[in-house]
């Protein structure tokens, strides 16, 4: 607890600011001047990223975070390939996005397990249709139903299981693939404070363990701070890269951590970020009225 307690006492050190312009080196995922635009239904057009660009190193896990309809979400969705940019490009392992792709895996906020399957088949999915020998694919099934804590439940259906324990199946089913870079689209945002709290603290766990290339999306900034090495704040629409930080916090990290002095301070700079944006939307508005 002392070392992140100093952080308050070390201004330059809370929430380092990085330049946006600098490219981080070894990225394993990369925004370039992503734009997204799209029509409004009005005969006009709702411009959701504009100039978005982000780096994300190898074995690091950066988060984005900001206000609702920001187009954080849509970020993720370009990177996994699910959509197009409409100018940009999102490069992972040095090549363009153009589809969805094995070295990517996604985590959505709903339940995506499909309800026909047990938690061993769900699990199992993707490498059976990567037609991978049963013994091995029993193997790492096995491994990551352990990994999230459902050994006792590899049999039972999703509608057998709450919400909790559903996302902690799709974050097994997405790592047993093995992807290059995990992306993750606000995993934890449907369920109760005390469960998500349960989810973070085995993500945190996972993650000491794998060390995976992954991309968080939230609008907590608590969470944010919790597991990211880098934050990356945005503005609201049209969503823009703020700032990048650097989160000085050693880890393994603990949800205790949230209550130290030194991450309230780094909370501090977040909310200050969020709040400028808020109020360039605002002024934004009334300058189109």
């Amino acid at each position: 607890m002392g070392a992140i307690s100093a952080l308050a006492r070390r201004p330059d050190a809370v929430g380092q600011v990085e330049p946006l312009h600098k490219p981080l080196p070894e990225a394993k995922l990369r925004a370039i001047d992503v734009d997204l635009h799209y029509p409004n239904g009005h005969g006009g057009t709702t411009i959701a990223l504009d100039k978005v660009s982000l780096d994300v190193p190898e074995k690091e896990f950066a988060v984005i975070v900001g206000p609702s309809g920001c187009g954080k979400s849509s970020l993720l969705y370009l990177a996994a390939g699910l959509a197009q940019p409409t100018a940009g490009e999102i490069v992972v392992g040095g090549r363009t996005v153009t589809q969805p792709g094995a070295d990517r895996g996604m985590v959505f906020q709903s339940y995506t397990l499909f309800p026909w399957l047990t938690v061993r088949q769900n699990v199992e999915f993707g490498l059976r249709r990567r037609r991978m020998p049963a013994k091995e694919r029993a193997e790492i099934v096995a491994h990551y139903i352990d990994e999230i804590g459902l050994t006792h439940f590899v049999d039972a259906y999703p509608k057998q299981l709450s919400g909790g324990m559903m996302q902690r199946v799709a974050i097994a089913r997405a790592l047993a693939n093995d992807p290059d870079v995990l992306l993750m689209d606000e995993p934890f945002g449907a369920l109760d404070s005390q469960t998500r709290a349960q989810m973070q603290k085995l993500l945190l766990r996972v993650w000491e363990r794998t060390h995976k290339t992954v991309l968080f999306v939230t609008h907590d900034i608590d969470e944010a701070i919790l597991l990211g090495d880098r934050v990356y704040v945005m503005s609201a629409r049209p969503g823009r890269i703020k700032e990048r930080l650097e989160i000085p916090i050693e880890r393994p990290r603990s949800l205790e951590m949230v209550m130290d002095p030194g991450f309230i301070a780094i909370k501090r700079r977040v909310l200050s970020l969020l709040h400028d944006s808020d109020a360039d939307d605002s002024n934004a508005r009334d300058m189109q009225n």
